[in-house]
């Protein structure tokens, strides 16, 4: 097998680290357009394996970005032996401003059960598939982890889309008329698709960051649906870093610091689910209270 080096010299470590060359597939098709998922495998992969994996959705207002805006999460990520997968969806782009994202949440659960129903081939524990994504894209990865509906007809229902777990960055998961976003293209459809509506018992635990001073998302909706989570039973951490903005985990940015220590955060939560082993391999800063 091929294998790729990194040097994540953004996160200002001196540390090479290896993980396998990315593999491409096709999950399924629309028409004659291809929709595809890019998987990043741990070093030492086998198919025979039961690996955790992350499923990643792009950020982008489910109208622009791409997958590659979590490729040096998934690099890293599968250096601590997760097999990692960053998923190509369709975008709203060109479609009038109250068209709900139906094809966006349609294409994150065909993601999810192309990923289970291949996982013998993957390495993969289909019990251990996590969904992670920013903005728009973490909307879609609470969505598959919280919102029963929506499918795509040409589905296998058989096979479940639920995430087992939830690394939320910054997300739109609250689409409701009171401080939520995406309102507009939900109208009186935001509960079919607003994550913070459908707070179920048999939730994926979550993990979620947010900048204070984030104009999309105010502070007050991560509190009331970690809340909401916490009432029902499910294991829900938020952390709040002060002064940022949206966007504000990216890599590439001209401080990588919250990249840094947002990375690690979810390395330790995952750590915490019995999904990797060991500290960090990165070292940062005191993380921000909850």
């Amino acid at each position: 097998m091929f294998t790729r080096l990194f040097v994540l010299a953004c996160l200002s470590v001196s540390v090479t680290l290896q993980a396998a060359e990315p593999a491409t597939h096709v999950y399924k098709k629309v028409g004659d357009r291809p929709l595809k998922l890019t998987l990043v495998n741990p070093p030492g992969w086998k198919a025979e394996d039961k690996r955790p994996a992350m499923v990643f959705f792009h950020g982008g207002g489910w109208v622009g970005g791409g997958p590659t805006q979590f490729s040096q999460h998934s690099d890293y990520l599968a250096t601590r032996g997760l097999v990692c997968i960053q998923v190509e969806y369709r975008l709203l782009k060109g479609t009038a401003a109250d068209t709900p994202p139906l094809v966006c949440v349609q294409d994150a659960k065909s993601a999810m059960r192309w990923v289970r129903g291949h996982a013998a081939e993957l390495g993969i524990d289909p019990q251990r598939i996590g969904a992670g994504g920013g903005s728009a894209g973490g909307h879609l990865a609470a969505f598959v982890g919280m919102v029963k509906g929506l499918d795509d007809p040409q589905d296998d229902l058989a096979i479940s889309p639920k995430a087992n777990a939830l690394a939320l960055f910054n997300p739109v998961f609250d689409n409701g008329p009171d401080q939520g976003w995406g309102t507009a293209r939900m109208k009186d459809r935001y509960k079919e698709f607003s994550p913070a509506h459908n707070i179920t018992s048999d939730d994926p635990p979550a993990i979620i960051f947010l900048g204070t001073e984030d104009k999309l998302i105010p502070v007050a909706v991560v509190a009331r649906f970690k809340d909401g989570m916490v009432k029902a039973g499910v294991r829900c951490e938020a952390l709040f870093y002060e002064g940022q903005g949206h966007g504000f985990f990216n890599a590439g940015k001209a401080n990588n610091k919250f990249f840094h220590e947002t990375l690690v955060a979810t390395d330790r939560f995952l750590a915490s689910l019995g999904w990797i082993q060991g500290e960090p391999t990165l070292n940062t800063a005191t993380p921000p209270k909850p």
